[in-house]
């Protein structure tokens, strides 16, 4: 894979790759509409991580309410993975948080999906509850996930 990873706000120009990566990633993904209206959210801030030709590696994005952070969608393609995508997405997230003194950052992950469990366990992130049936197409819980900051400072 061609170096340098870049992360970029995005845009318009990123939505018919980012509908596409939906579509391989989840069982029920996000559609186009629904991507570009968080162009348009002024509590969301979804970010692309491209090479520097341009080339859409994976997205990620996150919601902030009051001093709470939900991350709502990680992915990459698969023939990215495994190269430290997902986490430069989650670490731009995680300095956000701290710079803007939120209380948590939170997310959901099916049980089954290991990778991503240890991804954000090396970030931090501590199961906190469950979902019971959350995710379709195969029926499963979520895990809640969490990173907790105000607890940090405290310690």
């Amino acid at each position: 894979m061609k170096e340098p990873i870049r992360i970029v706000p995005m845009n318009a120009e990123h939505l018919d790759e980012l509908e596409r990566l939906e579509r391989i990633c989840f069982s029920r993904p996000w559609s186009r509409r629904m991507l570009a209206e968080e162009l348009d959210n002024a509590c969301a801030a979804f970010l692309v991580a491209q090479d520097d030709d341009g080339t859409v590696l994976g997205y990620a994005g996150l919601l902030v309410v009051a001093d709470e952070g939900y991350i709502t969608n990680v992915a990459v393609f698969p023939e990215y993975r495994r190269h430290g995508i997902a986490g430069r997405l989650i670490q731009v997230f995680l300095d956000f948080a701290q710079a803007n003194q939120l209380a948590f950052l939170t997310l959901e992950v099916r049980p089954s999906n290991v990778a991503a469990i240890a991804l954000y366990g090396g970030f931090g992130f501590a199961e906190v509850g469950r979902r019971k049936n959350y995710y379709d197409l195969p029926k499963e819980d979520a895990l809640i996930m969490t990173r907790f900051f105000q607890q940090e400072e405290q310690a």
